[in-house]
């Protein structure tokens, strides 16, 4: 799912956490997604796996691209809040409510870093479960790898330990 066309409102938490439970649909229904789009052995010759496998992974691609963008879009938002906050507070040394205002920020500032984290682990997810369905599949395996390496390993989040998708045998 894209994000909205309208743009994010980073100002408030609650809204962006809201946001991005939305557009993780397509990662928290994987299993049923690949239970009902991965042909049964009785129909397995009805359906073209490759094709399968190929709108999963640019629906995928697409989903934690547009989530990607949205995360270090409102991080950003935020950083440049707290970088004027923190100078208006250099200026103003004795006004607490500027101090409160600067606080509240950077915890948002870190609530927002650490989607990134949450991110990570719900996109290894994804492609580990695709990778396990789609790598027992007979004649997939192959496809999707050949589909893979046509347009690129599946671009992981940065601190990814490894790419999910299977080595050829």
């Amino acid at each position: 799912m894209a994000a909205p066309s309208g743009g994010v409102n980073c100002e408030e938490f609650a809204e962006f956490q809201e946001l991005l439970k939305v557009m993780r649909t397509i990662d928290d229904r994987i299993v049923h997604e690949l239970n009902t789009t991965v042909p049964t052995a009785s129909f397995a010759g009805k359906i073209d796996a490759s094709q399968t496998c190929k709108q999963l992974y640019e629906s995928l691609m697409e989903a934690h691209a547009s989530r990607d963008r949205v995360i270090k879009n409102c991080i950003a938002q935020t950083s440049s809040v707290v970088k004027h906050l923190r100078e208006e507070r250099e200026k103003n040394l004795d006004d607490l409510t500027l101090l409160k205002q600067l606080r509240k920020e950077q915890t948002k500032l870190k609530w927002m870093q650490s989607e990134l984290n949450v991110e990570e682990v719900v996109n290894d997810r994804s492609w580990k479960r695709t990778r396990d369905v789609f790598g027992h599949l007979p004649g997939t395996h192959s496809l999707c790898l050949k589909y893979k390496s046509q347009q690129g390993k599946p671009q992981m989040p940065p601190g990814s330990r490894k790419s999910l998708w299977p080595s050829p045998k």
